[in-house]
């Protein structure tokens, strides 16, 4: 088995995935005696928001907006963005006006975009590696990802060539992690993970333990779970040592660096390493910097 560190990471490849309109089927209370659907409100009641945010997703699907029902007023509430504008308004209020009453529309300022998740691939000067973490200090917003990665280069992007920030520290060998600090603020407040597919929220770091089931999250090959079988393992890598790492049973590839590992709501550690043979076999021999030792390090929280 051959160990090897080098940010897990290939030729800059792949793309992030982004969301597509928002449309929660919300619904509002129902008067007494009425028949009720699942989710609460009458099913007449249900039956005419489904129509309405099913013509709107027909008729009004531009970037920069976004719906749902609102419980209390029993309207769909279509939200646009400040890009909005133009033809794309004109195409939108159209849309909404078919409707009347039963749809309120509101303006709200910037734009909308999927935020950078843990686990989301990110680039810098050809190579790929992995976003670990979200975090934050009073000052401004961060993401942790390996210190080898950031060795690498000090401006880092996502597949879409978006600038994500720019490198604030590093320290690799010896430690494995580095901290990258947002170009724009992020717009939420939320700092979580991907999780196959779907959003995790992550709200607090913790010291893993030996047997502990736990989830990692590769921009390259994705979601894999595995166990925790070791601690404060010392790896030494071509590039040279690092000291503390937790292994794991999760496998990784290529461009999975710096990807987090994590165990419900709890941050635990960053992708340092691991043997060569990626996860066409199912299980791995993985190496993660330990997120609580970064933390501190750092002066920064995750959120």
């Amino acid at each position: 088995m051959k160990i090897r560190s080098t940010c897990f990471g290939g030729p800059a490849a792949g793309a992030l995935a982004v969301s597509g309109l928002l449309a929660a089927a919300l619904v509002a209370a129902p008067p007494a005696g009425a028949s009720h659907g699942a989710a609460g409100a009458p099913v007449a009641e249900q039956a005419v928001l489904a129509k309405v945010m099913d013509a709107l997703r027909r008729d009004a699907t531009v970037p920069g907006t976004a719906w749902a029902a609102d419980p209390a007023a029993g309207q769909v509430v279509l939200t646009m963005d400040g890009t909005v504008k133009g033809t794309k308004l004109k195409k939108v209020k159209a849309a909404a006006a078919k409707h009347g009453a039963a749809v309120r529309t509101e303006r709200v300022a910037g734009t909308f975009r999927e935020f950078a998740l843990g686990g989301d691939p990110i680039l810098t000067s050809g190579s790929r590696c992995t976003l670990g973490f979200n975090v934050k200090d009073s000052a401004a917003y961060y993401f942790l990802t390996a210190g080898h990665c950031t060795n690498i280069g000090p401006t880092w992007t996502d597949p879409s060539g978006r600038t994500l920030g720019t490198r604030q520290a590093s320290s690799f060998p010896g430690n494995d992690f580095g901290l990258v600090r947002y170009l724009t603020p992020p717009e939420d407040t939320v700092g979580g993970v991907r999780a196959h597919g779907q959003f995790r929220d992550i709200t607090e770091a913790g010291q893993p333990t030996v047997g502990q089931n736990v989830l990692f999250t590769g921009g390259t090959t994705g979601t894999h779970s595995g166990r925790v079988i070791a601690l404060n393992q010392t790896v030494n890598f071509p590039e040279g040592s690092v000291t503390g790492l937790i292994r794991c049973s999760v496998c990784a590839g290529p461009g999975d660096s710096g990807g987090p590992v994590f165990a419900g709501s709890t941050a635990l550690g960053l992708l340092s390493g691991g043997s060569s043979g990626g996860c066409s076999g199912g299980e791995g021999t993985t190496f993660f910097q330990p997120v609580s030792e970064a933390l501190m390090s750092l002066g920064v929280d995750v959120y």
